[in-house]
């Protein structure tokens, strides 16, 4: 069991963590006097992917095929079919909601009359939401075992996400310096995307204390739309122009300290 710590606490904990590095990493655009060399921006996105990456296997789809499922139902279905719901997911929210990419001229979605920094604003705040939700369904999932290894998988799993928000909400950040903005603006920006992670990941805290029979389905479902995040954002921004060695380093390195987390604190 968890000992005198109340597990809800703990979730609170973890869920205010993985929001205040975002407001660091959004806050190192108070160091930065000029404008910002690409090199940063792809070495920050490589970690992030490699850490969402690692998490999305150890954090997710492992337990998702650990946990106690349906009879009659081979559990590597239900996470095949967890995975591609939760890509289809993002897919559609990308074809429906107005954003606009960092590297792109035209907004995506539905036509809306949104000002750009709005566009902007949405791009990254929606593609955070799995992240919120990943890590509140690892909490719940451990306060429903009752168990410390469970616990600490969520811990680790809320540390390692923090740490990539660090340098993702610099990545969101120092570009919209670039776009013109000043620093407050791209900091207030910056903080206000990843307000969405806690927001969803009490929802998936809850999800998985009161529906944990469909707990397999929602961690696989997260893993998809992580999964979608890193293929169809994160890698390939982190490999614009010249010097792509630099994101994929980024990538290996945010793989490596997220996998070690997952093994040393699950």
């Amino acid at each position: 069991m968890f000992g005198a710590m109340n597990p809800y606490i703990i979730t609170g904990a973890g869920l205010l963590f993985i929001f205040a590095m975002t407001t660091l990493g959004a806050a190192l655009i108070f160091l930065f006097k000029k404008n910002v060399h690409i090199i940063f921006h792809k070495v920050f996105l490589g970690f992030a992917a490699g850490v969402m990456l690692a998490a999305v296997v150890w954090g997710l789809i492992i337990p998702s095929l650990e946990v106690e499922h349906p009879e009659g139902i081979p559990s590597w279905l239900i996470v095949t079919l967890g995975i591609v719901l939760g890509a289809l997911f993002l897919l559609l929210i990308d074809n429906l909601i107005p954003h606009l990419h960092l590297d792109s001229r035209n907004p995506e979605g539905l036509k809306s009359s949104f000002k750009r920094s709005t566009l902007l604003y949405l791009a990254v705040a929606l593609h955070n939401i799995p992240e919120g939700l990943a890590v509140g369904l690892a909490f719940g999932l451990a306060i429903h075992l009752g168990t410390t290894e469970a616990m600490g998988a969520a811990i680790g799993l809320a540390i390692g996400i923090g740490l990539q928000n660090f340098p993702e909400g610099a990545a969101v950040t120092l570009p919209l310096k670039n776009e013109g903005f000043s620093n407050k603006k791209a900091f207030t920006y910056g903080m206000a995307s990843g307000v969405v992670e806690p927001i969803f990941g009490v929802i998936g805290m809850f999800v998985a204390i009161y529906l944990s029979t469909i707990m397999p389905w929602m961690l696989s479902f997260a893993a998809g739309a992580m999964l979608y995040v890193i293929i169809e954002e994160l890698i390939p921004e982190a490999h614009l122009g010249e010097h792509s060695h630099l994101g994929t380093f980024g990538v290996i390195s945010g793989f490596i300290l997220m996998m070690v987390l997952s093994i040393l604190l699950g």
